[in-house]
C-alpha cells in the first residue's frame, strides 16, 4: 500500500503573518473609531480651509501618531502613553527640521544616524520608550526631508497641536459618556466604607469602568485558575492570571502623571487588586500541592469578580479545607476578602516597576546599546541610500526603515513581508481614488482629507495586524504627502518601502546589533533576577509579605515578557529561530521555581521549618550565576547544588526533614541551569 504524499510544511518563520490574520475578527472599538473620525481630518480640514496646507498637515501628523497610540487604557495611562510620544516627537521634528536648514547634504546620514542612537537606547527602556524612540526617530526624518515653510520651532508646535487634540478627545469624550450616565444610579465598589451610605454629592463613589472591568478580570481568572487545580491546565490559567493581572496594575498604577493622586474610587480598586494579590499567592500554592478543589470553593473568585461589577456584597464566601498550607493560607486570603469587600482597607502593597536607576541601565546596558546600534546604522544606510536616488522627498525610505527595525511588530521576516504588502494595497487604494477624484473640478484638496479622515478612523481596527496596519495608514501618509504638493508619490513610495526592508533584512543577518539573540538573553536574564529576589526575599524571616507579593509578581511578569521574548524569536528566520526557540524549557523551568518558592512562602507563614543559611546563599549564588551566564551568553559555572531527599530544614530532635517546596526548587534550578549551558 503507498503511503500517501505529503509535502513538507513550510517553515514557521515564512508562515508568521498568516495565523496573525486570525485576529482580525473581534469587536470593534467603536470609541476609538470615533475619536478616530474626529482626529486627523478635522485638524487637516481646518488648516486646508484657512489657507495653511501646510500647517494641516504637521498637525495631522502628529494626530496621526496619537492614534497610533491611543490603545485601550484608562484616562491617566492614556496621557502618558500618548503624550510621552508626542513629546519625543516634538523634539524629533525640532531635531530634523533644523537639520534640514543646514544644506548638509548627504552628509544628514550621519547626524540621523545620531538620533538613531539616541532612539534606540530610549526604546530599549519599555513599550512606552519604545513609542517615544520610533516617533523621535521618524519624524526626525520627515521634519529633515519633507520641505515646509514654517520654522522648526513652530512645526513641532503644530505637531504636539495635533496630538493635543487626540488627547483631550481621548480625555473629554469618557468624562461626558460618564457625566450622561451618572444619572443612574451607581453603587460603591465592593460595599461603602463603614459609616458610609450612598455616593457622595451624587458622584459615583466607583472608579473608571475600564479599570473596575480590569480589576473583576482579574478574579475572573483567579476562577479559572482555582477550577483547573489539579489539572493539566493548571499553568495556562496561571499564566492568563499574571495577564490580567499585569492590565489591572497596569490601568491602576502604571504610566502615572508625576504627583498625580488618585481619587477614592481608584484607591478602592487599589485595596481590591491588593486582595486579589493575596489570593493570587494562596491559588499558586494549591495548584503547586495538585489537589483538586470543589466547585462551589473554585467559585469563590468569581463571586468576587460580580462583587467588582457591580458594587454589590459579594455574599457568602466558600473557602477550601484547611488540611494544607494552601488551604489554611486560602482561608485567611478569604477572610481578608471579606473584610475589604466589606469597606476595610487592603494592606499596602505598593507599586512595582523599573525605577530611574534601572530605566538607565536598559538604554546604557548591552541590550540599549545593540539596538541602537541596529537603529543608526538601519536608518544612516537607508538615508544615504535615498539621497543617491533621483527625487526629492527622500524621507519615506529611511522613516520606513526606522518604523520597520522596532521589533514590537514580530519577527523580522513577518515584518517585512507585512510592511511590503500592505504598503502595495495602500498605494493601490490611493491611486485609483486618485485617479478616480483628482480630476474633479473642486475636489483637489477635499478627497485626500476625506481619505485622511477614514483611514484615521480604521487605525485602532488596523492595529490587529501589522499588515492591515501598514495598508490603513499608507493612504493616509499619501494624501498628507499628497497635500504637501508631492504628487507623484504613491508607486515611487512603495520602491522606497521595498528598499527600507531590504536594508532591515540584511542589519538582521548582521551579529551583535541588538537582534533578537540580544532580545532573548535580556529578557531571560531579568526574569532569572526577578526569580531570585523573590526566592530571598520568602528565605528572608525579616522581609515583610507586602514586599514578597511585590517580588512575586515582579518575577511573574519578567517571565512573561521573557516567554513573549522566546515565542517571537521563535519564528525569526535562520539561524535564530531554530536555536532561540529551544529557550522555552529554560523559562518554563524558572515558572516551575516561582511556583515552588510561592508554596515555601506560605508554608512557611505556616509554621513550616527555614532552611539552612548556606541552602539560601547557594539556591541564590546559582540563580545569580545563571542570570549573569544568560546576559553574557555563556554556559553557567560549575556550581555544587542539593538536589532530591538531600535538600532539609532543621527540625530538632529529627536533624534534617526534606523539603517538597525547596527540592523542587533545586530540581528546577538544575534543569533550568542545564538547558541554559547546552544552548550556549
Amino acid at each position: 500500500m503507498r503511503t500517501p504524499h505529503t509535502s513538507p510544511a513550510l517553515p514557521r518563520w515564512l508562515t508568521h503573518p498568516l495565523p496573525g490574520a486570525r485576529g482580525l475578527r473581534g469587536p470593534v472599538p467603536w470609541a476609538a473609531v470615533a475619536r478616530g473620525a474626529l482626529g486627523v481630518g478635522p485638524v487637516l480640514a481646518a488648516g486646508v480651509a484657512a489657507g495653511q496646507t501646510s500647517a494641516g498637515v504637521t498637525a495631522g501628523l502628529g494626530a496621526m501618531f496619537a492614534h497610533i497610540n491611543d490603545r485601550p487604557a484608562t484616562r491617566a495611562t492614556r496621557l502618558v502613553r500618548i503624550g510621552l510620544p508626542a513629546l519625543a516627537g516634538a523634539v524629533g521634528m525640532l531635531t530634523g527640521a533644523w537639520l534640514g536648514t543646514l544644506g548638509l547634504g548627504t552628509w544628514i546620514a550621519l547626524a540621523l544616524a545620531a538620533v538613531g542612537l539616541v532612539s534606540g537606547a530610549i526604546s530599549a527602556i519599555g513599550p512606552v520608550c519604545s513609542s517615544a524612540g520610533v516617533q523621535l526617530m521618524v519624524v526626525c526624518v520627515v521634519g529633515a526631508g519633507m520641505p515646509a515653510p514654517e520654522s522648526p520651532p513652530a512645526r513641532a508646535g503644530l505637531l504636539l497641536a495635533g496630538a493635543a487634540w487626540v488627547l483631550a478627545m481621548a480625555w473629554l469624550l469618557p468624562l461626558l459618556a460618564q457625566f450622561r450616565g451618572s444619572v443612574l444610579p451607581q453603587l460603591p465598589l465592593g460595599g461603602a466604607p463603614r459609616g458610609a451610605t450612598a455616593p457622595v454629592d451624587g458622584r459615583p463613589a466607583a472608579g473608571l469602568p475600564d479599570e473596575r472591568v480590569a480589576v473583576a478580570a482579574v478574579y475572573d481568572a483567579l476562577a479559572d485558575l482555582m477550577a483547573a487545580v489539579g489539572t493539566e491546565r493548571g499553568q495556562a490559567g496561571r499564566r492568563r492570571l499574571t495577564a490580567a493581572y499585569d492590565a489591572a496594575y497596569e490601568s491602576l498604577y502604571a504610566h502615572r502623571v508625576p504627583l498625580h493622586r488618585p481619587d477614592a474610587g481608584r484607591r478602592r480598586l487599589r485595596d481590591l487588586l491588593a486582595v486579589a494579590g493575596a489570593l493570587s499567592e494562596t491559588a499558586v500554592t494549591l495548584l503547586w500541592e495538585g489537589e483538586p478543589l470543589p466547585a462551589r470553593v473554585a467559585r469563590t473568585p468569581a463571586l468576587l469578580a460580580r462583587s467588582v461589577r457591580t458594587g454589590r456584597p459579594p455574599g457568602p464566601l466558600p473557602a477550601p479545607a484547611p488540611h494544607t498550607a494552601g488551604g489554611l493560607a486560602a482561608h485567611r486570603a478569604v477572610l481578608l476578602a471579606a473584610r475589604v469587600f466589606d469597606g476595610e482597607p487592603a494592606p499596602a502593597v505598593g507599586a512595582v516597576g523599573p525605577g530611574p536607576r534601572q530605566r538607565l541601565r536598559r538604554a546604557l546596558g548591552p541590550a540599549g546599546r545593540e539596538y541602537a546600534a541596529r537603529v543608526a546604522l538601519c536608518v544612516g544606510v537607508a538615508t544615504a541610500l535615498a539621497r543617491s536616488l533621483p527625487g526629492e522627498h527622500w524621507y519615506w525610505l529611511p522613516a520606513t526603515a526606522a518604523f520597520l527595525v522596532k521589533p514590537d511588530m514580530g519577527p523580522l521576516v513577518s515584518r517585512a513581508v507585512s510592511r511590503a504588502f500592505g504598503t502595495a494595497v495602500g498605494v493601490a487604494v490611493f491611486g485609483g481614488l486618485a485617479a478616480l477624484l483628482g480630476p474633479l473640478a473642486g475636489a483637489d484638496g477635499v478627497w485626500p482629507v476625506a481619505v485622511a479622515a477614514v483611514c484615521s478612523a480604521l487605525i485602532p481596527v488596523s492595529v490587529r495586524h501589522f499588515a492591515l496596519q501598514t495598508a490603513v495608514l499608507t493612504p493616509l501618509l499619501l494624501s498628507l504627502v499628497y497635500l504637501g504638493g508631492d504628487r507623484g508619490a504613491g508607486y515611487a513610495r512603495l520602491t522606497d518601502t521595498l528598499l527600507a526592508c531590504a536594508v532591515v533584512l540584511a542589519a538582521g543577518a548582521l551579529p551583535g546589533l541588538g537582534g533578537p539573540r540580544a532580545q532573548v538573553s535580556v529578557r531571560l536574564s531579568l526574569a532569572v533576577r526577578a526569580t531570585r529576589d523573590h526566592l530571598d526575599r520568602v528565605l528572608d524571616a525579616d522581609a515583610p509579605y507586602a514586599v514578597r507579593l511585590r517580588l512575586r509578581r515582579e518575577a511573574y511578569r519578567a517571565l512573561a515578557d521573557a516567554r513573549r521574548a522566546v515565542e517571537v524569536a521563535g519564528a525569526e528566520h535562520p539561524p535564530f529561530g531554530r536555536d532561540l526557540a529551544a529557550w522555552a524549557p529554560v523559562v518554563a523551568a524558572l515558572e516551575e521555581i516561582v511556583d515552588a518558592t510561592t508554596a515555601c512562602g506560605v508554608r512557611l507563614d505556616h509554621g513550616a521549618p527555614r532552611p539552612e543559611p548556606a541552602l539560601a546563599d547557594g539556591l541564590r549564588a546559582a540563580l545569580s550565576d545563571l542570570a549573569d551566564a544568560v546576559a553574557a551568553r555563556r554556559p553557567p559555572a560549575d556550581l555544587p547544588l542539593p538536589a532530591g531527599p538531600s535538600v532539609t530544614v532543621p527540625q530538632p530532635p529529627l536533624g534534617g526533614v526534606p523539603c517538597a517546596t525547596l527540592a523542587d526548587v533545586t530540581a528546577g534550578l538544575h534543569r533550568a541551569r542545564q538547558l541554559a549551558g547546552s544552548r550556549q
